[in-house]
């Protein structure tokens, strides 16, 4: 990371979810004192004890964005509806609100933005995904994030602003859905586990944005840990910390049924999750990312460079337990 003396300031959007959580804590631990927007505080706000400043906004209501990116170097973009629906829903949060963003960091002369874009971008690939792999979405989610990193990556280069899209993979750790539902004792997946899809600890994932942000980073790229492997692999591993658990493998095609007969409810629920058609086409694409892929541009390599590694440091890890300053903007 950069010299004390040259801490940049970064906003970082959604920063209580899961990846966000992690950037905002590798930021704040390493001397950065990052402003982390959240919509709302609550009782739950765990990133509230980071050495922070704490900004509310939200994505869909642009004026209160030029509070948060004023006197900000640079913007991590994080925030936005992340469930498998359709292109109208997903629409005022992932495009409308990341070009609000855009256009109120521009105006406060932001000149570095790092967007999290998703692998979903492409479709079921039989090689591995390099850099002149052609976009392909299957999915509404796919596609609302292509546009998006279109839309973004015109007004930065308009505007000199240095643009970097990460095309995520499977980012894994013990706050995310799979193992919270593993310590909880149930696991369902809509699939067999055969196909090979790329992971990445979210260790990693943070360190990799925070050093796109760090070294004005310019372009659109996907990511991934040095050995994709399959789910069921992946399962066989996390399985060796949970022995209790019960895990239910459904075959692709009874997860759809299952997942179409529920779509029609989906809107009486007040926190959709991701039990949808889109969500077990996707867990069942084969997309393993050419493990050379940014790392080599950032000068970086992965601290855990499998999920042999990886799996057993996200299930040993600790909450930092640390009570920090934060401040309310």
């Amino acid at each position: 990371m950069t010299t004390l003396s040259k801490k940049l300031k970064l906003l970082v959007t959604g920063a209580s979810g899961f990846i966000g959580y992690e950037v905002s804590r590798q930021l704040s631990r390493n001397g950065y004192r990052p402003r982390l927007m959240i919509r709302q505080p609550g009782d739950d706000c765990e990133i509230c004890r980071f050495d922070a400043d704490i900004t509310l906004a939200d994505l869909r209501h642009p004026d209160c964005l030029r509070r948060a990116v004023k006197g900000v170097d640079g913007i991590i973009h994080l925030g936005a509806r992340a469930t498998f629906e359709s292109y109208s829903i997903l629409k005022p949060s992932i495009l409308d609100g990341s070009i609000a963003l855009m256009e109120a960091g521009i105006e406060a002369g932001v000149r570095r933005f790092v967007y999290s874009s998703s692998l979903l971008v492409y479709s079921d690939q039989a090689s591995f995904v390099t850099a002149e792999t052609p976009v392909d979405p299957v999915l509404d989610y796919g596609r609302i994030k292509v546009d998006t990193e279109k839309r973004l990556s015109a007004m930065a280069a308009s505007a000199g602003v240095a643009f970097t899209a990460l095309r995520l993979p499977h980012v894994y750790g013990v706050r995310d859905l799979y193992f919270r539902q593993l310590q909880a004792g149930r696991l369902i997946l809509p699939g067999l586990g055969k196909n090979i899809y790329t992971h990445l600890h979210v260790a990693d994932a943070a360190a990799a944005i925070i050093a796109c942000a760090e070294q004005s980073f310019s372009g659109i790229l996907p990511v991934g840990d040095r050995l994709p492997s399959t789910w069921a692999t992946f399962l066989d591993i996390a399985r060796q910390h949970y022995p209790n658990a019960r895990v239910l493998m459904l075959p692709q095609w009874l997860a759809l049924l299952a997942t179409a007969l529920l779509t029609p409810f989906r809107h009486v629920r007040p926190n959709p999750g991701l039990e949808t058609p889109g969500a077990v086409r996707s867990y069942n694409f084969n997309l393993a990312v050419d493990p050379d892929l940014l790392w080599q541009d950032l000068g970086l390599a992965p601290r855990y460079g499998t999920i042999h590694e990886g799996i057993p440091a996200a299930v040993a890890s600790k909450r930092e337990p640390d009570i920090l300053t934060t401040r309310l903007r």
